[in-house]
């Protein structure tokens, strides 16, 4: 077993026991991996283990990979280091995983990003909204996107404030090219895992305010390598993990 694969299945393990205290069920969480700042060669791995979904922080960093794996040339020489394939008929991850952009969106990146990515995380404002619909429009896709909120007073922190989403709320409603599916946060990093609950509980209220109005509002992304057994606990639906799947990035 690779290290990758160990480490998925440890993580899934960790889930499984975070949902135990929760009463919940596993299967309300996905696991997300986190593969900004590593090669496509460990997405080849991941996916060799099983895992579908990722999340990736630039566009142009995804572009390259996606390239990358989508050329056979290219996919045949990764392939040929990983030598798990060689007993394996996998199909390509170019076309067989999920992709969510969870990096923060610039404008002049929004029609390339509907083209390569399932769904786009971070989304804080109503421009940015209006140029991924009229980018997903001709491509025929509807894309589902998460409202992120900031919580944390700290500057490099990314998001709309919690008293600006009903707003931004009712005038995503008109696109009909996006689906709001949900909100996501990252809070203040610490050591201790505990120092975020407090976010993830405020999180989870500011969708359960504003679900009535708007149902399809139901998904929760929160939760990261130190303090994703927390986030779960207090209702995460999706759990970002990069490190603790991949190890320190590979390259800045």
């Amino acid at each position: 077993m690779s290290s990758i694969a160990a480490n998925l299945q440890q993580i899934h393990s960790r889930i499984a026991d975070a949902c135990a205290r929760a009463h919940r069920s596993p299967a309300e969480v996905a696991l997300m991996a986190v593969s900004k700042m590593h090669p496509a060669s460990v997405i080849l791995e991941a996916h060799a283990a099983g895992q579908r979904l990722f999340g990736e922080n630039r566009v142009q960093e995804w572009q390259a990979k996606f390239a990358s794996l989508a050329d056979p040339s290219s996919f045949a020489k990764l392939s040929s280091d990983f030598a798990p394939l060689a007993s394996k008929a996998l199909p390509n991850p170019a076309t067989d995983i999920e992709v969510h952009l969870i990096g923060p969106l610039q404008n002049n990146k929004t029609t390339k990003a509907a083209e390569l990515f399932h769904a786009v995380d971070t989304l804080d404002s109503l421009k940015t909204a209006e140029r991924l619909n009229a980018a997903a429009a001709p491509l025929h896709k509807t894309l589902p996107v998460l409202i992120e909120v900031k919580l944390s007073p700290e500057e490099t922190k990314h998001g709309l404030a919690p008293s600006e989403i009903p707003a931004l709320l009712a005038a995503l409603t008109p696109l009909a090219h996006l689906r709001v599916s949900g909100l996501m946060t990252v809070p203040p990093w610490s050591e201790d895992p505990e120092t975020a609950r407090p976010y993830f509980q405020h999180l989870r209220r500011l969708r359960d305010e504003n679900i009535d109005a708007h149902p399809t509002l139901t998904q929760l992304s929160m939760g990261m390598s130190n303090d994703f057994a927390v986030a779960i606990e207090e209702g995460s639906t999706t759990v970002r993990i990069g490190t603790a799947i991949f190890g320190k990035r590979a390259y800045t």
